[in-house]
């Protein structure tokens, strides 16, 4: 007869752990001798070994009392079903850690790969992080909220992007929203924006037309991509527009 301490150790487990498959019923307890303590016997060490290669089989707890129990048959179909469950949690811990190795690709997580594509353009122009990250946010939600949509302003804006005019015209945009309102520059922005949109085809290829989906413009508006210069330029080109 052994103690409890000499049990786990012979089975490679804890204490704790025989005290919780004593709780789960699948060891059975021995009653306690005239010390008070619990006296374990050989076949109280097979039982526990027996549950110990279960459990690190991956054999669910709750299933190890119902295998133990079972004859030849039961036990492997049983076996066979657990595989089976084990084999689809495989599936999804691989299929979990590959979109943890997507975490690092940034932008191209949440993203199509043209939006990050585009992305990543605007970096090697020079564009502000700052603004970069106000086009992600908005393109995520374009994306999200109407993404056939979404893919005509992203043609249109690669396209457009391919124009040395409009890139000039972007860094300058970009660099306007620390601008005071009241600068002169401004004007010369909103003059020259317009002239160059005034050049430029009204469709995009295929005829299709980019017209603003109202809803992705609310969504748009509440991200706060704005400054005070940039709102300047918005009245300054309503201005120009109502006088033109």
């Amino acid at each position: 007869m052994i103690t409890i301490g000499q049990l786990a150790g012979y089975a490679g487990v804890t204490i704790k752990a025989v005290r919780h498959y004593h709780q789960r019923g699948l060891l059975e307890e021995p009653p306690r001798d005239s010390s008070g303590y619990r006296r374990y016997s050989a076949k109280h060490a097979i039982a526990l070994i027996k549950i110990k290669t279960l459990a690190e089989a991956g054999v669910p707890l709750a299933r190890i009392k119902e295998l133990l129990a079972a004859d030849p048959d039961r036990f492997a179909a049983a076996i066979n079903e657990i595989d089976r469950t084990l084999q689809e949690r495989a599936k999804e811990l691989r299929r979990s850690r590959e979109r943890i190795a997507r975490l690092s690709a940034g932008d191209r997580l949440f993203v199509s790969a043209e939006v990050a594509d585009y992305l990543d353009r605007l970096r090697e122009l020079g564009v502000s992080q700052r603004s970069v990250q106000m086009e992600r946010d908005g393109w995520i939600l374009m994306q999200s909220v109407s993404p056939k949509q979404a893919a005509i302003w992203m043609a249109d804006k690669r396209e457009a992007l391919s124009h040395p005019e409009f890139r000039a015209i972007y860094l300058e945009y970009d660099a306007a929203f620390d601008w005071s309102p009241e600068d002169p520059r401004l004007s010369a922005l909103a003059e020259r924006t317009e002239r160059w949109m005034a050049g430029r085809p009204g469709r995009l290829k295929g005829g299709e037309q980019s017209v603003q989906d109202p809803n992705i413009a609310r969504l748009t508006t509440s991200l706060g991509a704005s400054s005070p210069a940039w709102d300047r330029l918005v009245e300054i080109a309503k201005e120009r527009r109502a006088g033109g």
